[in-house]
């Protein structure tokens, strides 16, 4: 191995969490690039904000926490969604029309993936046809030999079979927790174990790994070749907001630089734990 840092990007939704009484940056691919760079690797995060004061926010909290980026500035609103709790249990209204929904496909970006070893990307920011459509091309436009990780993240109503497809049919890794299992089941109408159904999914869609996440209780990654299964280890929460983007930070970062998948798997559960413990989603290692 060489000791070029592995270059891991992420496309999508970057946006404010605005609750009561605060608000917090945020948005999967961006979460996940922070974790990835905290493990080592040359992270960067490609997404937009709007010319306005949010926007001129969120990029400024990006460099503070040292979060390399490609933030375009378009005509369009930052990213919000709305926070509200109910008897302590959060609900969630992801404002459309932001401009998350209008990430542009520009040179720089295009360069950008062109020597990426990963990237990562979801299904809320190809909610609208100019994210898709960007996210689709930079994903073509990444080497085959990078690891191209699809985290379904499924919200609200953003999401079709169609799009779930076409998603899998670009990426190599597939990253999703037991509930959006589910959501996969209903939608394929799949009626095996779920051990069975991932190994399905593995095979159908030529993946190199499949990543399944239980929450509390354990977790568990696919190959071809094998599968590693961890309990999640137990420890005292203080949220777990950016817990699974961390998880799937590490496990990349310590794949591209080396480690076995149980090593890697270790290391993530380890880091996703870990994130637990801490308030936000942009914890410090140290």
């Amino acid at each position: 191995m060489n000791d070029r840092k592995p270059l891991i990007v992420g496309v999508g939704e970057l946006l404010w969490d605005i609750f009561p009484d605060a608000k917090k940056a945020g948005g999967a691919p961006v979460n996940f690039v922070y974790h990835a760079a905290q493990m080592g690797a040359d992270g960067c995060a490609i997404s937009a904000v709007g010319d306005d004061e949010l926007g001129d926010e969120i990029v400024s909290e990006l460099n503070k926490y040292g979060i390399r980026n490609c933030i375009e500035k378009v005509a369009y609103p930052t990213g919000r969604v709305m926070v509200e709790l109910k008897d302590g249990l959060p609900t969630y209204d992801i404002i459309e029309g932001v401009a998350w929904d209008y990430i542009p496909l520009t040179p720089k970006a295009l360069d950008l993936v062109r020597a990426a070893d990963a990237i990562c990307f979801g299904s809320l920011a190809q909610r609208s046809p100019v994210s898709h459509t960007t996210i689709g091309a930079l994903i073509d436009a990444t080497p085959e030999t990078s690891l191209r990780i699809f985290d379904v993240n499924l919200r609200q109503h953003y999401y079709s079979k169609e799009l779930i497809n076409e998603s899998l049919l670009k990426s190599n890794v597939l990253k999703l927790n037991d509930e959006e299992l589910l959501v996969m089941r209903r939608l394929y109408d799949l009626t095996d174990s779920d051990n069975d159904v991932c190994l399905g999914l593995l095979k159908k869609y030529g993946l190199r790994y499949l990543i399944l996440t239980a929450g509390s209780v354990a977790s568990t990654i696919y190959s071809l070749n094998e599968t590693s299964v961890i309990a999640t280890p137990k420890v005292k929460v203080a949220d777990t907001v950016g817990a699974g983007d961390a998880f799937t930070g590490a496990f990349v970062c310590s794949v591209l630089t080396g480690k076995t998948l149980r090593e890697a798997h270790q290391k993530a559960v380890e880091v996703a734990a870990y994130v637990c413990t801490k308030q936000g989603a942009w914890v410090n290692y140290c």
